[in-house]
Order: structure tokens, then sequence, then C-alpha cells
């Protein structure tokens, strides 16, 4: 069987330089409690809910407006077995022009079907993808931290 990573997509009427910075003001969408910088190449972030989730991602592909692709460097999902399902998974923006709006494909390269975590995760990136940095995006407030 194929694996299928797990991919979402938004249309939102910005700029593609405003989905970028937005997309790396991690704190504005995912998460307030963050350590670490998320806006050059080779920065190191680690983001932390509660005693539920931590991960450390490492920014290794930066596109201006066209591309941010973070790798997972270590993680701790105290909510599976396999505490560090994460570590060594990609986690990939790409910014395109969509009929004079701004598409946002995301994709999580190693969140699959056959990991523990696939459906709480995908949960999860439905809340923070398609909901926070949505409304960042389109009404200037995202909804970062637990929900």
């Amino acid at each position: 069987m194929e694996e299928q990573n797990y991919t979402a997509s938004i249309i939102v009427n910005v700029t593609s330089q405003e989905a970028f910075n937005s997309i790396n003001s991690v704190t504005k969408w995912w998460t307030d409690d963050l350590e670490g910088n998320s806006q050059m190449l080779g920065d190191e972030f680690t983001v932390r809910f509660a005693d539920i989730h931590v991960s450390t991602q490492k920014v290794v592909e930066l596109v201006p407006d066209k591309k941010v692709v973070w790798l997972v460097t270590n993680s701790k999902l105290n909510f599976i077995e396999d505490k560090e399902e994460w570590t060594n998974t990609t986690i990939c923006f790409e910014i395109t022009n969509h009929h004079h709006k701004t598409q946002v494909h995301f994709t999580h390269i190693g969140l699959v079907p056959e990991v523990a975590c696939y459906n709480s995760c995908t949960k999860g990136w439905d809340h923070y993808f398609k909901g926070s940095l949505f409304k960042l995006l389109t009404e200037g407030k995202g909804m970062p931290g637990l929900w």
C-alpha cells in the first residue's frame, strides 16, 4: 500500500508575502508556547502543547513568498505509544497564486494513515492549518494553543 501523507489546502485573499510571513509567525496560529526562532533558514524552534505534545522543528527550506519546510528533529507525543512518531517527518507549506488569490498547500510528510497519531494529528492540523492559520490570514487573528 502506498503511503498517503496528510495534505490540506486553503485559498485566501491575501498576497503570497502575507501568507509566507504568517506561516513563519508560528505563535500567531500554532502555539504561543514557542522556544527559539522560526523566521530564517536554519532556525530551530520547539513548540509545546501542555504535557501532550512537544516537538522541535528546524527550518530546512525557505523560499520567500513560495515555500516553507520544517524538519521535525525531535518529538514527544504523550498520547501514543511511540512518543517520537513525528521525529524525522517533514512539514511543508507551498504558496502559489490561484485566480488572483493565494493558495497555501500543506503537507505533513510522514503523517500517514499507518501511524498511531494519524487520526488525532489530522484533527489537530485541520484545526491549526485549516482553522487557525486560515483565520489569521482572513480575519487577522489566529487561534494558537490548546483547543
